[in-house]
């Protein structure tokens, strides 16, 4: 089976500014080309023994396979939960546009200042 080139990475955290903090970061490493964060979501789950309800903001993270070992590293210091929620779900099929875009916002940025395949300069 061929491993997927593309994933949408899912991660909490328990606040809206934390959400947007996360995003940003990401964006701007280009570890994901789009981070969406949607409005509170109940997590009930156990932790030290004891159910837990939370609210928190879940953000779902675009990227490339390429990417996500990175991405992963990325979520692990910048987040405050000890034990943060990082899965990563294969996108399995997708419109070429929007998954080459994904690709090209992704790629690393090469000494040239190459963005990646597909990218036009604009003036």
């Amino acid at each position: 089976m061929t491993s997927p080139a593309w994933l949408t990475v899912l991660t909490t955290t328990d606040s809206e500014e934390k959400a947007r903090l996360l995003a940003q970061g990401v964006v701007e490493a280009r570890l994901a080309a789009c981070v969406q964060i949607s409005a509170p979501v109940i997590s009930v789950y156990r932790w030290q023994n004891a159910i837990e309800t939370t609210e928190e903001w879940q953000l779902l993270l675009k990227t490339t396979a390429e990417r996500y070992d990175e991405l992963e590293a990325h979520l692990q210091e910048a987040h405050d939960y000890d034990t943060p929620e990082i899965i990563a779900i294969p996108v399995v099929r997708g419109s070429a546009g929007y998954l080459g875009w994904v690709s090209a916002e992704t790629a690393p940025v090469t000494s040239g200042g190459s963005r990646g395949p597909g990218r036009r300069d604009e003036a």
